[in-house]
């Protein structure tokens, strides 16, 4: 259950860990009811480590089964690689899907989207013509129907991603930049640095949080539940939850 007080707190491991980074201040998990959503939320004691678990879980690497693949591919729909659309589920016909993905119950991948590498489409996600997606999660009931693009992300619950929304996962202050990425991002709280562990990541985005249209996430944004977002051409940072920001 979400708490809006910004109040670090110990973990169970004896590690301290800033309840700011938990993935429980972000995503209401009483409210997730797709088993596999919740086991990822509940395996990782920072929102940190999200990314590496969807892909461990796509690889088969998670002791956590993986819905049957019974949805529907429409024709003319173009699916590469390993993909998972679970009951319910859809993949319209001029979509694009590269796996390894996997689509929850209830989502819907329309015309014109893209999704691929290392994604987990919560339930009754909506990723319409023009979106694109990448090595995210998406927890459920998360809305992109316009163009926008969301990488090495992790997005609440009923979240909306305005028209031309951009995340930026790397940060392009040192030089050149090189695929793979080899310098760490790190997320700012308090005005210290916080290791993400990540050379690319993208932002945190909490429940029931709408995105300005053109707005563009700087790496490693961090939005609480709630959150009211002004427009703004880049938004970056801590935005406490239930706060207003700029």
């Amino acid at each position: 259950m979400h708490r809006l007080t910004d109040a670090p707190a110990l973990h169970s491991g004896l590690e301290r860990i800033d309840y700011r980074t938990t993935p429980e201040y972000y995503i209401d998990t009483e409210q997730i009811t797709d088993p596999v959503v919740l086991h990822l939320l509940s395996r990782c004691p920072t929102v940190f480590g999200l990314k590496k678990a969807v892909a461990e879980l796509l690889a088969g690497n998670l002791d956590v089964p993986l819905p049957e693949a019974t949805g529907t591919i429409e024709p003319g729909a173009t699916v590469r690689g390993p993909v998972i659309v679970a009951p319910g589920a859809v993949i319209a016909e001029g979509a694009f899907v590269t796996g390894p993905v996997l689509v929850c119950p209830g989502a819907v991948i329309e015309a014109g989207a893209r999704v691929r590498d290392n994604t987990v489409v919560g339930p009754g996600c909506q990723i319409g013509f023009g979106a694109e997606v990448t090595r995210s999660l998406l927890t459920g009931g998360v809305f992109m129907k316009h163009t926008s693009f969301v990488g090495d992300s992790v997005l609440g619950l009923a979240v909306n991603i305005g028209a031309f929304v951009s995340t930026t996962g790397l940060r392009v202050t040192s030089g050149p930049v090189v695929e793979p990425a080899t310098e760490e991002v790190c997320a700012h709280l308090d005005g210290r640095r916080v290791a993400t562990g990540q050379t690319k990541f993208g932002a945190v985005i909490g429940d029931g949080v709408i995105v300005p249209a053109g707005t563009v996430l700087q790496p490693a944004t961090l939005i609480g539940a709630r959150t009211l977002l002004y427009p703004k051409t880049q938004v970056g940072g801590f935005f406490p939850a239930g706060s207003q920001g700029r």
